[in-house]
């Protein structure tokens, strides 16, 4: 099987769980892959985005929470989520999941 990246790292997808999806070689690579077919891909981007809808419940969390949901460090979260907007140290739900997406929602 492989560890194929729903959202590439090259378009700021991250490594966590949630953000892997396991195929097979012909899965992955073939003609009818999300490297290859930008409809496989979008569908797996969109099966990412409403799993992520439905792990981040709540409207804020903090980097910890964030840790704690994608099963990551806290010093990964303040690493990678630097740019993103906060206030008192929260995280607004749609801020975390478009972060999370690459940088956009589908």
């Amino acid at each position: 099987m492989h560890k194929h990246h729903i959202v590439f790292r090259s378009q700021g997808g991250l490594d966590f769980e949630l953000n892997y999806k396991y195929l097979t070689l012909e899965e992955h690579e073939g003609n009818n892959g999300p490297h290859l077919n930008r409809k496989i891909d979008l569908i797996y981007k969109k099966e990412m985005q409403d799993r992520l809808c439905r792990v981040f419940k709540n409207t804020e969390y903090s980097n910890k929470e964030i840790a704690s949901v994608l099963g990551k460090s806290t010093k990964y979260i303040e690493k990678h989520f630097k740019r993103v907007p906060s206030a008192a140290g929260l995280y607004q739900r749609e801020d975390i999941i478009r972060k999370l997406m690459g940088g956009k929602l589908y």
